[in-house]
């Protein structure tokens, strides 16, 4: 009798003990780092690989995002105006085929031929999936093993070679510049009063607070852990969004809701898309001012994925 019930209490918790509960992990970056600190990324490189992520989001706008593109292709961009007005060239003149892309996907990336990188370089243009035709391009022009070179720019140092070394053939877009040009009007008419009202004089010793205490780990290789820390994190959340002012002005109100509304719309991009894939563990690669935002709305509107930062 004691048998007959363990096995059915193996068989009743078995599948839901198997069952692994999705999760994520934000990155921070600091997009282009100074030529002094060109190797700053090896050490955020050297930990995401320990985690073996299977699955890689990145800050690019997602190829159904009309409104954002709408934006983008005459926006603060010149890279995405090119490649907008490039995709709308491929999508009259090239013959895209997504069975031979799949096919070329399944190829290992050091078996692949140049005329196979230019089909899926075309092929993701045509798609108007950015993040994808920047990495095809990034293998054709430095090979399967990447460059040891530093770009500088997490694209090149991060994304691409944690990619390739994790064997992850299609990154996954999850940016929203939907209310960007909004944004960036309040944010230059927030700081046109703070010049007036004294708030710019905060914004300065946040910065400068910020810099200071990020000078010495910078030295010994370690700025992406520093700007991955907590506290350096909501510093630059609060910059980002305008929290530190003490004068809400309409502008500095209509800057925060606005940066608030991007972190919740990107973090909806991520959370819809883990609970759709199979990945059971992801990486968000993304500029250390959205981390506590797109925090907060990923638990608050994800509570079935697991959210973790670089130093829980």
């Amino acid at each position: 009798m004691k048998n007959l019930i363990l096995i059915f209490f193996v068989i009743y918790i078995g599948p839901a003990s198997l069952a692994q509960k999705k999760e994520v992990l934000l990155i921070g970056t600091m997009h282009t780092v100074p030529k002094i600190v060109k190797n700053s990324y090896k050490t955020l490189l050297k930990k995401v690989l320990d985690y073996k992520p299977e699955a890689i989001y990145v800050e690019s706008p997602r190829a159904q995002d009309s409104i954002s593109w709408q934006y983008l292709k005459d926006g603060w961009s010149k890279a995405y105006k090119e490649f907008y007005f490039l995709s709308d060239s491929l999508r009259h003149n090239f013959s895209f085929r997504k069975e031979k892309l799949n096919r070329l996907l399944k190829k290992s990336f050091k078996n692949l031929t140049a005329s196979q990188l230019d089909t899926l370089i075309y092929s993701f243009g045509y798609l108007r999936d950015y993040a994808n035709y920047k990495f095809y391009r990034y293998i054709k022009k430095h090979g399967s093993k990447g460059t040891k070179k530093p770009s500088r720019h997490e694209d090149g140092d991060l994304t691409a070679k944690l990619a390739l070394q994790l064997n992850i053939k299609r990154l996954q877009s999850m940016d929203d510049q939907q209310t960007n040009k909004k944004y960036h009007l309040a944010w230059k008419k927030c700081a046109q009063e703070g010049k007036e009202n004294g708030d710019n004089k905060i914004n300065q010793k946040i910065n400068k607070k910020q810099y200071n205490r990020g000078i010495i780990p910078a030295l010994f290789g370690r700025l992406g852990w520093y700007v991955n820390k907590r506290k350096s994190l909501t510093r630059l959340h609060k910059l980002a969004a305008f929290t530190y002012v003490k004068n809400k002005t309409k502008s500095c109100t209509l800057g925060e809701k606005y940066w608030n509304k991007r972190n919740q719309r990107m973090a909806k991009n991520i959370g819809s898309q883990i609970k759709a894939n199979r990945a059971k563990k992801n990486i968000v690669i993304v500029g250390a001012t959205h981390i506590i935002g797109l925090e907060k709305s990923l638990k608050k509107d994800f509570p079935e994925i697991k959210v973790t930062l670089l130093e829980d």
